[in-house]
């Protein structure tokens, strides 16, 4: 049954997500509704808790089926949105296995875990991103921890101690936030073009279109040299089309690249496989860096193989999966270390595994799911990453707002 605690619930749950959309961040208003969400999940039934999830998972992730519109089944979009909301519905019942608050704090911090076919832009943790408090697991147990506390006291008649109590531990996490925060990153000495384009996916690898955007980046190359850049990053597939076949293109690449770096985006092709890539050209010389992780049912189907095989066969007229590198790639790009990371694995643990540098280069094509929230949850994502790992993230898009993050 549908109750107001369920309605709130995943209203407060998305809060900080679309003030950051509307370009609102308001780091007070931002705390206490992240502070009430974890209050309330404490005191919801396992029915509350069902409907909780239906909604959260449909205000986070209701983008997810726009990408169908580009295969032309558009009709699986509200199965696809109506099956995410079921899902975290279900998840989310979890938390109602027991009325003891500190059974609820295991099955909450177990929640911040759990990745659904290997998709991870569900973080607890998100709650707190635009706040005073952290968004390590530590400060995440801690605030369970102290909720359950206060509803430990409250039970035993003890409300006045309670509610000391919890302000206390909240002034203690706000201080030992900023105790622990690096305020002053670096960026790169190197002078950096970050290319950002606004191309929709419906013409992006359209011949007559692509020929156009070809024309563009040449034109922004020679403008990036002209006005003294040390490097140029293009987005994700900025080069629509299997890079390493066109010889023409590669040569002007290489030619240019010695008057400035290049960074760019396109496909691979190896004895009938394909990559999703990273180009790096640098006085006359190549690189590439092929995607780690790819995005779930976009790139691969995280199914058995004989799923996976149905599957796209049946809605993706057979193509088969993107290949993977086996670990990420890290370019010297005149002297200074860059982790490439490419869209969806920018934002997963794999891809900053045995780190060498604190910067990174993050493209990404986000014209699958646009207009949308994606690109802001996405932005934020990167922030949280940019906090755990003390990194530099210089975000280069299209479709949406590049930037730099630390």
């Amino acid at each position: 049954m549908l109750t107001l605690k369920s309605i709130i619930l995943p209203i407060l749950f998305s809060f900080f997500l679309y003030c950051e959309y509307f370009q609102i961040s308001v780091y007070l208003l931002n705390t206490l509704a992240a502070l009430a969400t974890i209050y309330l999940l404490f005191t919801l039934t396992k029915k509350e808790l069902f409907l909780s999830g239906f909604g959260v998972g449909i205000l986070w992730f209701w983008w997810l089926g726009y990408s169908f519109v580009y295969y032309d089944l558009i009709y699986l979009i509200p199965i696809v949105i109506i099956s995410i909301g079921i899902l975290y519905g279900i998840l989310f019942t979890i938390i109602g296995l027991s009325n003891n608050p500190f059974y609820k704090v295991s099955y909450i911090f177990v929640l911040s875990f759990i990745e659904p076919f290997s998709f991870n832009w569900f973080k607890l943790e998100l709650l707190f991103i635009n706040s005073y408090i952290g968004i390590s697991k530590y400060e995440l147990f801690a605030v369970l921890f102290f909720t359950a506390l206060l509803f430990f006291l409250k039970n035993k008649n003890r409300f006045n101690i309670a509610i000391l109590a919890y302000i206390v531990a909240v002034i203690f996490l706000v201080v030992f936030k900023y105790l622990n925060l690096n305020l002053f990153k670096e960026e790169s000495s190197l002078k950096i073009y970050m290319n950002e384009t606004n191309i929709d996916q419906d013409i992006k690898w359209n011949s007559l279109y692509s020929n156009k955007t070809l024309d563009q980046n040449f034109k922004n190359i020679n403008s990036a040299i002209k006005n003294g850049y040390d490097l140029i990053i293009f987005p994700e597939t900025s080069y629509p089309l299997v890079l390493n076949n066109e010889e023409n293109i590669m040569g002007f690449l290489l030619e240019k690249s010695n008057k400035i770096s290049i960074i760019l985006g396109s496909l691979y092709e190896k004895d009938g496989l394909y990559y999703n890539s990273t180009y790096f050209f640098e006085k006359g010389v190549m690189q590439v860096a092929h995607k780690v992780v790819l995005v779930p049912f976009g790139e691969a189907v995280p199914l058995p193989e004989k799923i996976r095989d149905f599957i796209n066969d049946l809605f993706y007229n057979g193509a088969k999966d993107y290949e993977t590198a086996k670990e990420p790639t890290t370019f010297n790009i005149k002297g200074t270390k860059f982790r490439n990371a490419i869209c969806y694995e920018a934002t997963t643990d794999k891809i900053y595994e045995n780190l060498d540098t604190k910067y990174v280069i993050a493209t990404s094509n986000n014209a699958w799911f646009t207009p949308s929230i994606q690109p802001t949850l996405q932005k934020l994502l990167l922030k949280y990453y940019s906090k755990k790992y003390d990194l530099t993230i210089y975000s280069v898009t299209n479709k949406s707002k590049s930037g730099i993050i630390k």
